[in-house]
C-alpha cells in the first residue's frame, strides 16, 4: 500500500488515500517518487477540460528511483534514477513514422488501463499514464528515461513536462534565433522555463507578461529583460518596446482566447506565435481573412514542446551542468501530497511558479 492523490470523479476534490499497488508485470517498472511537479494539466483533468478515465491517480511530471523491474525489462535496474515520460511514443503510428513523436496517436493509451486499486477494491487508472502523485508508481518501461548525469533527482521532475515544454516551444516550435525578440505570456512553471529557454537561445529583448505584478522578480531571474502586467494595452506596449514592430516570436502559456489573440497581435508582420497553453472548447479565437493576409503571421499549436524526450533530455542536462538552465529557480513552493489542492488554487489565482511535491 502506498499513499496517493486520487481523483474520484471529474469535478470532485482530490482524496489522499492508501492504494494497493501491485508488483511490476512483464515490461513494467516500479518507481519510488522523489518529487512530482503540480502542472496546470493536472488541474485541467480535475475540471474536465482534458478527460481521462476516472477514478485516477493524477500527476505526470515526476522523477524517482527504480524499485523493481518486471520480466523482459532491459537497461533498467533497482537503484537507478529515472525521469517519468507521460507521453511515450509507440513508434508505429502515422505521426511517429513522420518523426513527430510528440503527436503519437497511442501516447495516452495507458491512461485507460487499470494499474492499481483503492483499499476497498475500486479500480484506479493512471491519469496521463504515470500517476506521479503517489509515493510509488508502476509504469511501462517506455514511460521511464534514465536520469541524466549531473541533474539532482528532485529537480529532475521538472524535466518531465515544464522544461521539455518550455524549451521545446522555443527551440523546436518557434525556432527562436539569436538576436530575435520574444514575448512570453504567462509566468508560471512552463512560462518561466520558456523564458530561460529564450535566454539560452540568445534572444535579445525578452518580454514577460503576466496578470500578477508579484511575478516580476521570478520572470527577470529567468531571463526577462522587460516585464508587463497584462492589460488591454499589452500588444501596444510590446510594440513600443520593439521599435513599433512587435516581437519576432510570442509564446502563449495560458490557454485563454484573449491571451492567444493578444500574443498574435504582439508579433511583428511575418512573426510567429506559438500556443502552449491548454484551453477549453469554450475559448474561441477569431480572425478575419484580411488581417491573416496582411500580417503574414504564423500561428501554431505546440504539444509537449514538440519534443522527443529521449533526444532532448541529454541536451537539457547539458544546459543544467553548464549553469545555463536553473531548474530550482522554477520552484516557488515545495509541498506534501496534502498540499496539491492548495497548489491548484494558487494556479487559478495566478500565484507563484511551479509547486513541487517532495516525497
Amino acid at each position: 500500500m502506498v499513499r496517493a492523490a486520487v481523483l474520484p470523479a471529474v469535478g470532485a476534490p482530490l482524496e489522499i488515500a492508501d492504494i494497493d499497488l501491485p508488483d511490476p508485470g512483464p515490461g513494467q517498472v516500479r518507481v519510488r517518487l522523489a518529487a512530482a511537479g503540480v502542472c496546470h494539466s493536472d488541474l485541467s483533468l480535475t475540471n474536465g477540460t482534458m478527460r481521462v478515465p476516472v477514478p485516477a491517480v493524477l500527476g505526470h511530471e515526476g522523477a524517482g528511483t527504480v524499485v523493481a523491474v518486471g520480466e523482459g525489462v532491459a537497461g533498467l535496474a533497482p537503484g537507478a534514477g529515472v525521469v517519468l515520460n507521460w507521453a511515450p511514443s509507440c513508434g508505429r503510428c502515422h505521426t511517429c513514422a513522420l518523426g513527430e513523436v510528440w503527436l503519437c496517436a497511442n501516447a495516452l493509451n495507458g491512461s485507460a488501463e487499470v494499474y492499481a486499486r483503492t483499499a476497498d477494491g475500486t479500480d484506479l487508472h493512471p491519469g496521463l499514464n504515470v500517476a506521479a502523485f503517489a509515493e510509488e508508481t508502476v509504469v511501462p518501461a517506455s514511460c521511464v528515461l534514465p536520469l541524466p548525469d549531473g541533474v539532482p533527482l528532485t529537480d529532475a521532475a521538472l524535466l518531465g513536462c515544464a522544461v521539455l515544454t518550455g524549451y521545446g516551444a522555443v527551440h523546436h516550435s518557434a525556432q527562436v534565433r539569436a538576436g530575435e525578440t520574444v514575448a512570453v505570456f504567462g509566468a508560471g512553471g512552463v512560462g518561466l522555463a520558456t523564458l530561460q529557454a529564450a535566454r539560452i537561445a540568445g534572444a535579445s529583448t525578452i518580454v514577460a507578461v503576466d496578470v500578477s505584478p508579484e511575478k516580476e522578480e521570478l520572470a527577470r531571474a529567468a531571463g526577462a529583460t522587460e516585464y508587463l502586467v497584462a492589460s488591454d494595452g499589452t500588444a501596444r506596449e510590446i510594440r513600443a518596446l520593439t521599435g513599433r514592430q512587435g516581437v519576432d516570436v510570442a509564446v502563449e502559456c495560458v490557454g485563454r482566447a484573449v491571451t492567444i489573440r493578444t500574443a498574435w497581435e504582439s508579433t511583428r508582420r511575418g512573426g510567429r506565435t506559438t500556443v502552449v497553453g491548454i484551453g477549453g472548447k469554450d475559448q474561441q479565437v477569431t480572425f478575419n481573412a484580411l488581417e491573416l493576409f496582411h500580417w503574414g503571421r504564423t500561428l501554431s499549436g505546440c504539444v509537449y514542446g514538440n519534443a522527443d524526450p529521449a533526444r532532448d533530455l541529454p541536451v537539457l542536462a547539458g544546459h543544467v551542468r553548464a549553469g545555463r538552465l536553473d531548474l530550482s529557480a522554477l520552484v516557488t513552493e515545495r509541498i506534501a501530497l496534502e498540499g496539491i489542492p492548495a497548489a491548484f488554487e494558487n494556479m487559478l489565482a495566478g500565484k507563484g511558479g511551479r509547486a513541487l511535491v517532495v516525497f
